[in-house]
């Protein structure tokens, strides 16, 4: 039902012939006298029943005009939202049918949250890493293996790596030692979240965030990983979201597990968690769309090739065999 602030009454009334207006004295009514005349001059004349007004609509939940594909950004909470960037497909049918837009966003940031580094982030991101495109990473927590990179059929001659200073070179701190921004977190370091990797900076070095920052405004990098700390503030991560708007790629930033509760403006972030050998277990914390109640599980492309992972299965198998054999031997009879 519309509703309207202004009463236009009177002016139909003024305007509209038959509809309150005024009727000649032939009528039996004195001259300048008003009537209510049907506006149908048969239907006045012989006197009839006037028809019966049509049931009114039955009213709606949605407003009336309002058509929600006519934005991408427009989307239901109950449905996956539509694709208000362009999108890469991930190489998974069953994780693309849950990913907004039907593949890994470009022009924001998606972040994939780690137990650990190594379960598999790289081979999950192959199918939209392989596009011959210059590649940048921020910080890996390892070498790269140009041999295995080779077995998903992956060109690490388009890649680089861009590394913060270690501790204790560039400028020093106040009493002398490596500035706080490059330091790494010893064992008991004050402030520490339970379970972290002592390994992980405390905070990223400025040069890094300086780096990765200017490559996303550049808008010339094919795609851009950066492995941050736990620690990393909010508005360090709106500087990144915002300039990854002018990339024309995905960006993926690597966090600690950890950072689960903490806020984050990435529009899609994936927990991981291995799954078995070459498995992969993703949770989806946050995307244009519900929840899901259950992980997607994805069967990773191998690494080793078919005889040598042949090989180490059957080494395993083994293995199994003769723990068996040696624990049946211990049992007392």
């Amino acid at each position: 039902m519309n509703l309207s602030l202004f009463d236009f009454s009177d002016d139909l009334q003024d305007d509209v012939p038959g509809v309150g207006a005024a009727v000649p004295g032939g009528l039996g009514l004195p001259a300048g006298a008003t009537a209510d005349v049907p506006a149908d001059p048969s239907a006045g004349a012989t006197g009839g029943a006037q028809p019966a007004a049509p049931p009114p609509a039955p009213l709606s939940d949605e407003p009336p005009g309002l058509d929600l594909a006519l934005h991408p950004a427009v989307w239901r909470a109950s449905q996956v939202g539509g694709g208000a960037h362009p999108t890469s497909p991930s190489g998974f049918a069953a994780l693309d049918a849950q990913l907004p837009g039907g593949g890994w966003p470009h022009g924001v940031l998606t972040e994939l949250l780690l137990p650990q580094p190594g379960i598999g982030e790289l081979r999950l991101l192959a199918s939209v890493l392989g596009t011959g495109r210059c590649v940048m990473l921020f910080d890996p927590p390892a070498s790269l293996s140009a041999w295995a990179l080779a077995q998903c059929g992956l060109d690490s001659r388009h890649w680089l790596v861009v590394r913060s200073r270690p501790a204790g070179q560039g400028r020093q701190g106040a009493a002398g030692g490596p500035p706080a921004a490059l330091a790494w977190q010893p064992d008991t370091a004050p402030g520490m979240p339970r379970g972290a990797n002592r390994l992980a900076p405390l905070l990223p070095g400025a040069d890094l965030l300086w780096a990765l920052e200017q490559a996303l405004k550049s808008g010339q990098v094919g795609a851009a990983l950066a492995w941050l700390p736990v620690n990393l503030r909010a508005d360090a991560l709106r500087r990144l979201q915002l300039a990854a708007q002018a990339q024309d790629g995905p960006v993926f930033i690597f966090r600690d597990a950890l950072a689960r509760g903490r806020p984050s403006p990435a529009p899609l972030r994936l927990l991981l968690q291995p799954a078995g050998v070459d498995g992969l277990a993703l949770r989806l914390l946050k995307r244009r769309g519900p929840q899901l109640a259950q992980p997607l599980r994805l069967q990773l492309p191998p690494v080793l090739p078919a005889a040598l992972q042949a090989q180490l299965q059957a080494r395993a198998e083994a293995r199994q065999v003769g723990q068996a054999l040696a624990s049946g031997a211990a049992a007392p009879r």
